[in-house]
């Protein structure tokens, strides 16, 4: 009886006890309701506090880049905060300067909302919207690259610049519980206000590639949250240099076209990597433009081309190939995209041929 009575006894003090912590989260947690105030009242947004910045932001349909979707892995969602909001965490130090900490920016994917908030945007991202659309056609571009062709259904046309990117919202699959968000650059061009077009490669255990490669099918519908992003077409530079490897290839893509399209006085040499033939794809498509547009130059190159490709283009890592064809950096912008090994070793190469920073451009994802 006295064994029955003591497990009663502690069964009833453990329930006491888990009432108590979740009273005291309850409380401790709950902010109430705060006030956002964007750009000196521009906009002002009652939220319920104690969710992420990012995410109270997108629930008011106020849209901030985040390439990662809040995991703190990108460093795109920057905001500046009017006031203090406490220490800045450790997840966000790698991803912001001494001078941008001392001047209040923030991540708002690890700044939760706990209080009113007085933050500070670009004004062009009051300007991003999220749209519906369906899936209108998917073509597989190569082994592991796929390009998908979305119509909008609301709203039905988007302004985006060339270069610029969406991020797609992915839905819970197999034992993916949550939606995420992922960016990936518009490889159509602007002035076809209607539809998109993306090339998503497959990453091994990406969420978000895992579900647009292997669980969306043409006619499912999907939303998104667009544009965004600084590489575009800037001013100067007689002669552009596209460099890209893998999916990479989208903005450029659009870049070019829409160059052409609107018939632009500027040179352009596109080098596109890869390692085998088999990662090549629209090289018909840009050989064809080379032959149509003498301001136009395609240079595929292969870093592991073996016999079986039988390949007699350019071969080798592509920051030699680009080494060997453009000697100076007088009059010229070089436009980056592929992976951040790749970036960073064209920047070097650039450099050493005489680019500035000025003149070198790519988005950091």
């Amino acid at each position: 009886m006295s064994v029955l009575v003591t497990v009663l006894s502690l069964s009833a003090l453990a329930t006491v006890l888990a009432a108590l912590v979740v009273l005291a989260d309850y409380k401790l947690n709950n902010y109430g309701v705060c006030t956002i105030n964007i750009n000196d009242g521009t906009k002002s947004l009652e939220v319920n506090g104690g969710s992420s910045l990012l995410s109270s932001l997108a629930s008011h349909k106020v849209f901030i880049p985040s390439a990662c979707g809040g995991k703190a892995t990108c460093g795109l969602c920057k905001v500046t905060l009017v006031e203090s909001a406490g220490p800045v965490l450790p997840t966000e130090e790698p991803y912001l300067s001494d001078e941008e900490m001392e001047s209040g920016v923030r991540l708002a994917c690890q700044l939760k909302v706990k209080h009113d908030l007085k933050i500070m945007i670009p004004e062009e991202f009051f300007n991003v919207r999220q749209y519906r659309t369906r899936v209108e056609e998917i073509k597989q571009l190569t082994h592991d690259i796929k390009q998908f062709r979305f119509k909008l259904l609301e709203p039905q046309t988007i302004d985006f610049k060339a270069g610029q990117y969406v991020q797609i919202d992915s839905k819970p699959y197999d034992k993916i519980t949550e939606a995420v968000s992922r960016a990936y650059s518009v490889s159509s061009v602007p002035s076809e206000k209607n539809a998109i077009e993306l090339i998503i490669r497959l990453v091994p255990g990406g969420i978000c590639t895992t579900f647009m490669h292997n669980h969306v099918s043409e006619g499912d519908e999907i939303t998104f949250a667009g544009p965004f992003g600084q590489f575009y077409l800037h001013e100067g530079g007689d002669e552009l240099i596209f460099i890209a490897g893998g999916s990479g290839l989208a903005p450029i893509r659009s870049l070019v076209l829409d160059i052409l399209e609107k018939n632009l006085d500027k040179k352009m040499k596109f080098f596109f990597g890869a390692v085998r033939r088999r990662d090549l794809y629209y090289v018909d498509f840009f050989r064809d433009l080379e032959e149509k547009h003498d301001n136009f130059t395609y240079i595929p190159a292969l870093s592991g081309a073996t016999p079986e490709d039988k390949w007699d283009g350019e071969e080798g890592l592509i920051t030699d190939v680009v080494a060997r064809h453009v000697p100076d950096s007088v009059g010229k912008q070089a436009y980056l995209c592929g992976s951040p090994g790749m970036i960073n070793a064209c920047i070097n190469v650039l450099s050493k041929i005489g680019f500035g920073k000025e003149a070198i451009f790519y988005d950091e994802f």
